[in-house]
């Protein structure tokens, strides 16, 4: 049984094949979707043009989501190519480097723009892009993290544009519900992605979550994209502005050690 038969979903924030929106793009294609595919900048293009094709993927575009006019160019190719749509997934976040080292009350003016800009808001641009186009209903998600509830060592601003994007999600989920389009954004644990690569000490987070997490290990991009499989087909059609968590049951803990550590 292929869930997502029929279904067309647009895609962004592929960047390779570690990325989180490669797990859910495969899973998707396995279960019949038919994809459109946008990157954020053009130095990702020779990595992302292999993996849209090995999808047999419908169009690949490039979108800077702070930039409005290329969101309208991006929804423009979707609606020439599928005319309706069924899905959107926003697998998009960006803080400039520097801001995710040292102290978090050196965060700067800028960096706290643009990392709320690009991480959240674009959230509520893409959505207000692809409702019109969802006209028999649809699905959309976003990816989130643990660091936006509980503070982690450098995760700093985008932590608070986690939080951000999450109230986005319940928001978004009361305005659209009433046509039947469901919001919902994913918390993962810890994944070797090219974003996560920006954060200080992010090897020491991995290192730190894996013998802690109740199932002792860490999770990959596959079992996000199962997630999102399910977030995105009718198997969770009464779900809508949750947060759910695909971190080996990490956020459940009130003190992160493993319990033969507690005697």
């Amino acid at each position: 049984m292929k869930l997502l038969e029929g279904k067309k979903a647009l895609i962004f924030g592929l960047a390779n094949k570690n990325s989180i929106a490669w797990g859910i793009t495969e899973a998707f294609h396995q279960h019949g979707a038919e994809i459109g595919i946008s990157y954020g900048i053009p130095q990702l293009e020779r990595r992302v043009m292999p993996l849209a094709e090995s999808v047999g993927a419908k169009f690949v575009t490039k979108c800077d989501v702070a930039a409005d006019e290329e969101i309208e160019e991006t929804f423009k190719t979707a609606v020439s190519h599928f005319g309706t749509l069924d899905i959107l997934v926003h697998s998009v976040a960006y803080a400039p480097s520097t801001e995710l080292e040292g102290r978090f009350v050196n965060t700067s003016r800028e960096g706290f723009r643009v990392a709320l800009d690009i991480s959240a808001y674009s959230l509520i641009a893409l959505a207000r892009a692809a409702a019109p186009l969802m006209t028999n209903g649809g699905s959309i998600i976003s990816m989130t993290y643990y660091g936006s509830e509980k503070v982690v060592p450098h995760y700093n601003v985008m932590g608070v544009a986690k939080a951000a994007l999450e109230a986005n999600t319940r928001y978004l989920a009361a305005d659209l519900g009433p046509q039947n389009i469901r919001v919902n954004a994913i918390s993962a644990g810890p994944i070797k992605t090219l974003a996560a690569a920006g954060i200080a000490g992010f090897r020491k987070m991995l290192s730190y979550v894996e013998p802690r997490a109740p199932l002792r290990r860490n999770v990959d991009q596959n079992e996000v994209g199962q997630t999102a499989l399910w977030l995105c087909s009718d198997l969770s059609s009464g779900v809508t502005g949750e947060v759910v968590y695909v971190d080996a049951g990490y956020h459940i803990l009130g003190m992160p050690e493993p319990p033969e550590h507690w005697t």
